[in-house]
């Protein structure tokens, strides 16, 4: 496991990497035929076309923050299917630090398919920590120890 371990981080790095250079195709190219993706707005797209249907446009028309990010745990349910779970905090453009307000947990569910491992499922979900601040700054220098090492 400790080999498909470092295949399915390499492949969230490079997923992460993908959004940072704002290259939709790199990002679409990671999922299976019929992977999902659902956005920190709830958006949701089905299948590597949709997927790089709703990412060129952003990437063509806004700019996006980029991802710092920490890998919490990678697990295989079953040998051919991995849950990476990770952290993210966002530098809007322009900036040098991250927005707290749009941190993030991701979620990737990974499979082997069409002879490699792809995503299936990316989820995005906001970490909000409604009436919990303390959770958010936890979360943020956290991050940060990251980015700034």
């Amino acid at each position: 496991m400790e080999q498909a371990s470092t295949v399915v981080r390499d492949m969230y790095d490079r997923l992460i990497q993908a959004w940072n250079h704002r290259d939709a195709r790199a990002m679409a190219d990671l999922f299976s035929r019929d992977g999902e993706s659902i956005g920190f707005d709830g958006s949701q797209s089905i299948g590597r076309e949709e997927i790089y249907a709703h990412l060129a446009p952003i990437f063509e028309h806004h700019p996006t923050a980029a991802f710092v990010t920490i890998v919490k745990e990678i697990r295989f349910p079953a040998p051919e299917v991995a849950i990476l779970r990770a952290i993210a905090g966002m530098i809007p453009p322009g900036q040098s630090d991250l927005n707290p307000k749009v941190n993030t947990h991701h979620t990737v569910i990974a499979a082997v398919s069409e002879g490699a491992w792809r995503i299936q499922l990316f989820q995005n979900t906001p970490a909000q920590f409604h009436g919990r601040p303390e959770l958010v700054e936890q979360m943020t220098a956290e991050l940060r120890s990251a980015l700034y090492g």
